[in-house]
């Protein structure tokens, strides 16, 4: 969904997360006891309303989620169809609104299943989950390029921005910078001027601080008000 987004493709973001709400109501009633409807016998209207009858399964499974479900649905199922010609296109607006709402459902689904457990890295989880996207970057075969960054030290931030919250070791970013392109010498000096921006995990494994993620948005914000112009 993500990827569809950051080419613009609107409908293919809505269409994707259509399948997500799919996936993830399926999920849902596994987990209530109920078994799956297989190929075209599955709708997942139906889902959604008989989930609210399992009054034995904490609200989250039986009411937040599946309503949460049910409004991004309904706009993932009719995207296009529900504006007027001589209306302003939505396209884009619904395409938000259902990346937006799929990485909430997934975020709280991550929440809730790991109750008693440990909650580092499902914090972790959500955190990148929940990150504003932006089309200022790619990913071709694991190998990010960054369309926003004047600077060699702003590129590695927007590079550790995209994979986050994943960790990258520093040997890698200097050869992403490098195919950004910058040259090896600035690409070493822009590692080391990011430290205050990083965590390491020492053993030279680097992911963004708050701080770090609150300067890429900055450079991101920068960069959507000048494409508006």
């Amino acid at each position: 969904m993500v990827e569809e987004f950051e080419l613009n493709k609107w409908g293919n973001t809505s269409a994707k997360g259509g399948k997500f709400i799919e996936a993830a109501l399926k999920a849902l009633w596994v987990y209530a006891g109920g078994v799956v409807p297989a190929g075209k016998h599955f709708k997942a209207g139906t889902i959604m309303t008989d989930l609210e009858k399992k009054v034995a399964q904490p609200d989250t499974v039986r009411l937040t989620i599946p309503r949460a479900c049910r409004f991004a649905y309904e706009i993932a199922s009719n995207r296009g169809a529900r504006h007027d010609p001589d209306e302003i296109d939505a396209n884009e607006m619904d395409a938000r609104t259902v990346l937006a709402i799929c990485a909430w459902i997934l975020s709280e689904m991550v929440r809730f299943s790991q109750k008693g457990h440990d909650l580092a890295l499902p914090k972790t989880i959500v955190e990148g989950l929940m990150k504003r996207r932006f089309p200022f970057a790619e990913s071709i075969d694991g190998r990010v390029y960054a369309d926003v960054g004047k600077s060699a030290k702003e590129v590695a931030l927007v590079i550790l921005y995209y994979i986050y919250p994943k960790r990258m070791s520093r040997e890698a970013l200097a050869a992403a910078l490098v195919r950004n392109p910058f040259k090896k010498a600035n690409a070493d000096l822009a590692v080391q001027r990011i430290v205050g921006f990083i965590d390491d995990d020492g053993v030279g494994m680097i992911r963004l601080r708050n701080s770090g993620l609150r300067k890429v948005e900055e450079l991101f914000a920068k960069a959507a008000k000048k494409a508006a112009k």
